[in-house]
């Protein structure tokens, strides 16, 4: 079986959008401001964004807050192309503790992840669908620490349960993380050391 590369998808995708004079409105599901400095960079030059703040998975109030802090610090001092605005949902950590009930001592990358992936990327299709956005898609993949083909395979199954366009990605090729990190520097953001939930931290700290 051959292995698809996601970033010549999205290529494919913003060629025939030039081509055919069209700016999508994308939702784009933001982790933190790092893995979404480059993402927006790099998107806003072919998409309406609107950032999508949920992480039910932060499940520290105060982690939370700084993060999304900063998400919206780094947004305000851009210039980009095509418009950025920003929505949260509302912060509910439970939510993912009930998503990821018994895997709690899961290795970190394991199936308590792609749990969490699920839970974020439905959220994500439920609120582009409402929203009536053209497509959707996460900053996840720009780390290279997750599982980019699980994420657009289970990005792909919740467009199709929501009738939302999935927008494929790779965001860590085109030495996008190594921009990401650039980026972080230059806007001076704040890069955690663990990816949100607890026993991630358990893990990294």
């Amino acid at each position: 079986m051959n292995k698809r590369n996601y970033q010549k998808e999205l290529d494919r995708i913003i060629e025939k959008n030039t081509r055919d004079g069209v700016t999508p409105r994308l939702l784009l599901h933001v982790c933190c401001a790092p893995c979404s400095s480059y993402c927006l960079e790099y998107l806003s030059d072919y998409f309406d964004i609107t950032v999508y703040y949920f992480n039910p998975n932060i499940t520290s109030p105060d982690e939370y807050a700084y993060r999304l802090s900063e998400e919206e610090r780094y947004i305000s001092l851009r210039d980009f192309k095509n418009p950025v605005s920003m929505t949260e949902s509302d912060y509910d950590p439970q939510t993912f503790f009930d998503a990821v009930k018994g895997l709690e001592r899961e290795p970190e990358g394991g199936r308590r992840c792609g749990r969490c992936f699920r839970l974020r990327l439905e959220a994500s299709a439920r609120k582009a669908k409402e929203l009536g956005f053209d497509c959707f898609t996460t900053t996840l993949t720009i780390s290279p620490l997750k599982n980019a083909a699980l994420l657009n395979e289970i990005g792909e199954e919740m467009g199709a349960k929501y009738g939302v366009m999935w927008l494929p990605s790779d965001f860590k090729k085109k030495e996008g993380y190594k921009r990401s990190i650039v980026l972080s520097k230059e806007y001076d953001l704040y890069r955690q050391n663990y990816c949100g939930c607890v026993f991630s931290r358990k893990k990294e700290g």
